[in-house]
């Protein structure tokens, strides 16, 4: 895809990343939703799921209790085909969905003709101060940004005061294992504790495709430098009986160790005067 030929042990800033990652989600958005476009809601019935583990907001209720979303703006980053936002939008929410992709919108306007939807870097949000009432990511934008300090800083600043942040990744502890799904898998490969991107690039050496590492403690670090509190860190166990396979999250590793890491956080309440 994109001439890809090899990959390189190397760093990627937030310019390249966010080329490379948008012409990468331009090229496999159709194979994207031919592969997962039922899961996805591609015929409209649109659901909340953060993570392949199947958690669901309908049952998890990160963002609020029922009733509590409606009225509520709210800001998904990442929104890729937006059936997070879809969903969101059938509780009564407003939400606006974000993507760096023009192809991922594309697939979300012809799911919804009335949704709100911008294309824009993660890092650099159009959006005015305190503009909105929660924001969230399922998979989407965080681990393809260079900085996450960056983009948390960002959406601390167009929340509103005790506005939540929420966000789901692979699990960090995911990075020392190969992704794939076999008992290959099941084997520490690389250190956790190495940073450098996952670059794929095409014969003359420019990024086709980036996947930025961080620890936990790095998540928590970006977390507490955006002024955001983390409340709750979430990680889903696999369900008994489960069987949907997604790339690496299949039934052998999900029994041994979390596919998955959601990072509950919030914006604190200003002071009473």
């Amino acid at each position: 895809m994109l001439g890809t030929v090899g990959i390189e042990a190397r760093e990627a800033g937030s310019a390249e990343s966010a080329r490379a990652n948008r012409a990468w989600w331009n090229a496999d958005a159709e194979d994207y939703h031919r592969t997962h476009g039922e899961f996805l809601g591609a015929n409209g019935a649109a659901d909340f799921v953060w993570c392949p583990e199947g958690l669901r907001e309908q049952d998890a209720r990160l963002l609020g209790e029922p009733g509590e979303l409606s009225g509520r703006r709210i800001l998904e980053l990442g929104c890729g085909s937006a059936p997070c936002s879809r969903w969101l939008a059938g509780q009564g929410a407003r939400p606006v969905g974000l993507d760096v992709s023009e192809a991922m919108l594309g697939y979300a306007r012809s799911a919804s003709d009335t949704l709100a939807l911008i294309q824009a870097d993660a890092e650099h949000l159009p959006f005015a101060s305190g503009s909105f009432d929660h924001a969230c990511s399922a998979f989407g934008a965080v681990p393809f940004v260079a900085s996450v300090t960056a983009v948390f800083t960002e959406v601390a600043r167009v929340l509103k005061p005790g506005g939540r942040w929420v966000f789901a990744v692979s699990h960090p502890m995911r990075w020392a294992f190969p992704d794939v799904g076999g008992p290959a898998g099941l084997t520490v490969t690389q250190s956790y504790f190495d940073r450098t991107p996952y670059v794929e690039v095409d014969a003359h050496g420019h990024a086709t495709y980036v996947e930025h590492h961080r620890t936990l403690g790095d998540f928590v670090g970006a977390i507490a430098a955006a002024g955001l509190v983390l409340h709750r860190l979430v990680e889903p166990e696999w369900p008994p009986g489960f069987t949907r396979e997604w790339g690496q999250w299949t039934p052998l590793r999900g029994a041994l160790f979390p596919g998955t890491a959601i990072f509950c956080t919030h914006k604190p309440p200003e002071p009473l005067s």
